[in-house]
Order: structure tokens, then C-alpha cells, then sequence
């Protein structure tokens, strides 16, 4: 079986069921700091608690991926969130399936991320490994603690090509 997915452009409706985006677009700040800065609270519901996690803060240094590309597997993270939010303006694609005991193809979405946005991924979403459209450092914020935080599901029969 193959399946060919191409992107579409990402917006908190149409993403709500994996996760929050990170944007401050359609937000009202709070002045702070004498009117020298806008604070944007709340952005995405980081979840690291289950099992005594905590929220650990990380930099993925990310190298550009060439398209069409193949997706050979997904991964999830049932204990925590995972938020991607890319350190200098770009463009960068996700590849996510809804929670379940393993990626449905006929359910697989891909959308593009479009600059001064980043993305955070509920727990236990199926997506695929970052993918950046240039080398480029992302911020990620996540869990670290005790229990299985990462699932695999490797494609072996499915041929599922990303076109972007």
C-alpha cells in the first residue's frame, strides 16, 4: 500500500485535536516590564507531570530534510507533551496521527508550520521526528522521568511518502 500525503496549512482548529499552537497571533498581551515588553500567556498546555516528570527544556539542532521523503515510522510519547518552537523564523512541517495503540494511515495529517509559530503535541500523538525545511536549532520543552515515554511504530508493509 502506498500513501502520499501532502501538507496543509496549519491553524489551532484544524490542529486541536494533536496539540496547542504557539503563536501570539489573536492574543492580548499584558504590558510589563514600564511598557518595554508584551508578556503572551498561556500559549500551549505543557503536560510532564504522569509519573513524576518534569519539564525539561532542550535544543534540537535540526538538519533540513529533502522532499518527497519517505516516512518510515512514528513515534509517541504517551507521558508528556512535546513543544517544538524554532529559534529564528522558518517554515517547518509535522506529520501526526491521532492517539491509539498504533498510527492509522487513512487518519495521518500533515501540516505546515508557518514562521513565529511553533507547535506543541498533546500526549501520546503519533508524529513523525522533527521536520525542517533548513538546518536550523529548536527549542523543545518536554518530559524527562521514569516510565516508557517513547513508542515506535516502524511501517513495514505501508509506503507512505511525504510531498511538500
Amino acid at each position: 500500500m502506498q500513501k502520499i500525503i501532502k501538507p496543509i496549512k496549519i491553524n489551532r482548529s484544524n490542529f486541536a485535536a494533536y496539540g496547542d499552537l504557539i503563536t501570539t497571533d489573536d492574543i492580548n498581551p499584558i504590558d510589563i516590564n514600564a511598557g518595554y515588553a508584551k508578556r503572551f500567556d498561556n500559549l500551549a498546555n505543557l503536560n510532564t507531570s504522569k509519573d513524576d516528570g518534569k519539564t525539561i527544556v532542550s535544543i534540537f539542532s535540526a538538519l533540513k530534510r529533502t522532499f518527497p521523503m519517505t516516512v518510515d515510522m512514528m513515534e509517541k510519547h504517551p507521558l508528556g507533551s512535546q513543544a517544538f518552537i524554532p529559534m529564528k523564523e522558518t517554515t517547518f512541517l509535522c506529520f501526526v496521527a491521532p492517539q491509539g495503540e498504533y498510527p492509522e494511515i487513512n487518519k495521518i495529517q500533515s501540516f505546515i508550520i508557518p514562521p513565529k509559530t511553533g507547535i506543541n503535541y498533546k500526549p501520546g500523538i503519533w508524529h513523525f521526528p522533527l521536520i525542517s525545511t533548513e538546518d536550523i536549532n529548536f527549542l523543545v520543552i518536554d518530559r524527562m522521568g521514569k516510565g516508557e515515554n517513547l513508542i515506535i511504530h516502524k511501517f513495514e508493509k505501508e509506503k507512505i511518502i511525504l510531498n511538500y
